[in-house]
C-alpha cells in the first residue's frame, strides 16, 4: 500500500490530488469532546455533518484507523440508492405498513438530499441520477421480478417508484444478452464514492469538525473512546465502524463483515457505449441469486461487481482479503456473458 492509497481502487486512483492527499493529525494523549465519532466513512461523516449543521458550537471529533474513506465508503459500486436490503413487505411485517412506507419515503428523499449537499458544498462526485435497471434474464428471474412488482403495486409504489419494462423497452436502455424485461426505479444515482467521502470530510472540517486519521480505536465504553495512545471522553459516542466493528474489543460479535468485490474496465469508446446503452448512466443489476451490480462512470468505464467472496473466520478483515482472483475471474466472465462486446476490453482495476 502506498501512502497516497492510489492502489486501493479505481475510485482512489482517479481522485484529484487535493482530495487524495491529506495531512490530518494523529491523535495522542487525552481529549474531551461533545461528540466522538468512531469511523470516518459515510456513516461517521454524515453524522458529523448534520450535527454541526444543527448545532455549530458542538465540539465534534471523528477518529479513523486509516484515512477518511479508506473502507467501503471509498471503494464500492458507486450507487446512491433508495433500495433497502429487506423488501418493503418484510419491513412492514416487523413494524407496520405505515412505518414501512415512511422508511421508503425517507430513502427516496435521501438520494435527492445527497445531491443537494453536493451542490451546497461544491463537491463534484460525478452524481448522475439515472435510476436503476434490474434485468430479467430467465424464467426464475421473471418469477422474482413478478413478486417484487406485485409487492410494489400493493404498497402503491407503481408506477412512480417501480415500473415494469418489456424486453424492447429494457434493451433500449441496456443492451445485455437474454433480456426478457426489467423493473426500473428512478430512485438511484451513479456516483464516484471516493470523491463523495473525501469531499464530505472537507465539508465537515469547514463546519468546525476535527478529523484524526491513522488513529486506531481499540474499544468504546460509556462516555469514552480508547485508542492506541489516546483516550477521548465524550458524553455521546457514535460507533460508525460498520464492517470494521469486530476490531473493537467490546463489539467483536456484534456484526458480521461481508466482502463484495468490484472490477473496472479501461475507458470504453463512445461507439461501443452506443451499442451497450446506459445513456443516462443508469445503474444496473439482474435477478440472479448471487448479487451483481454495475454502472457507467463519468469517464466511460464499466464498473462491475458482485458478491461471492467468502466469510473469513473470526470476522477477520485484512488487506489480503480485498482481492480474490477466483472471484474476479467469475465477475469478468459474468460481465462478458452480459456484454459480449466487452470481450477484448481491458480490466484495469480489481
Amino acid at each position: 500500500m502506498t501512502d497516497d492509497y492510489k492502489d486501493l481502487s479505481l475510485w482512489w486512483d482517479s481522485l484529484p490530488d487535493d482530495l487524495r492527499h491529506s495531512d490530518r493529525p494523529v491523535l495522542s494523549g487525552q481529549l474531551s469532546a461533545d461528540v466522538a465519532i468512531v469511523g470516518a466513512g459515510y456513516s461517521g461523516l454524515w453524522t458529523a455533518y448534520y450535527l454541526l449543521k444543527q448545532q455549530p458550537d458542538l465540539k465534534v471529533v471523528v477518529l479513523d484507523a486509516h484515512v477518511a474513506g479508506f473502507g467501503a465508503s471509498g471503494r464500492n459500486g458507486g450507487w446512491c440508492s433508495a433500495l433497502f436490503p429487506a423488501s418493503i413487505d418484510a419491513v412492514a411485517a416487523r413494524s407496520s405498513r405505515e412505518q414501512a412506507l415512511a422508511l421508503h419515503e425517507h430513502l427516496v428523499d435521501a438520494v435527492d438530499e445527497v445531491d443537494r449537499v453536493l451542490r451546497t458544498e461544491d463537491i463534484d462526485a460525478d452524481f448522475a441520477k439515472g435510476g436503476t435497471l434490474t434485468l430479467i434474464r430467465s424464467q426464475a428471474q421473471a418469477d422474482r421480478a413478478a413478486q417484487e412488482l406485485a409487492t410494489a403495486e400493493d404498497f402503491g409504489l407503481t408506477p412512480h417508484h417501480t415500473r415494469s419494462l418489456d424486453a424492447a423497452q429494457a434493451l433500449q436502455q441496456l443492451n445485455a444478452t437474454d433480456v426478457q424485461g426489467a423493473l426500473f426505479t428512478p430512485d438511484c444515482a451513479a456516483i464516484h464514492p471516493a470523491k463523495l467521502v473525501r469531499g464530505l470530510a472537507l465539508a465537515v472540517e469547514r463546519l468546525g469538525g476535527i478529523i484524526y486519521e491513522h488513529s486506531p480505536v481499540l474499544d468504546i465504553k460509556a462516555g469514552a473512546v480508547e485508542g492506541e495512545g489516546f483516550t477521548v471522553r465524550a458524553p455521546i459516542v457514535v460507533r460508525a465502524t460498520e464492517g470494521y466493528t469486530p476490531s473493537l474489543r467490546s463489539f467483536k460479535r456484534q456484526l458480521t463483515p461481508v466482502y463484495s468485490l468490484v472490477t473496472a474496465t479501461e475507458p470504453i469508446p463512445d461507439a461501443m457505449w452506443d451499442e451497450i446503452g446506459l445513456k443516462e448512466r443508469e445503474t444496473f443489476s439482474d435477478y440472479r441469486r448471487l448479487i451483481i451490480y454495475g454502472q457507467r462512470t463519468a469517464d466511460n468505464r464499466m464498473v462491475f461487481g458482485g458478491r461471492g467472496a467468502p466469510y473469513h473466520f473470526g470476522s477477520r478483515i485484512a488487506p489480503e482479503f480485498d482481492r480474490d482472483n477466483a472471484i474476479f475471474a467469475e465477475l469478468e466472465r459474468s460481465l462478458v456473458e452480459l456484454f459480449p462486446v466487452l470481450q477484448r476490453t481491458k480490466i484495469t482495476h480489481r
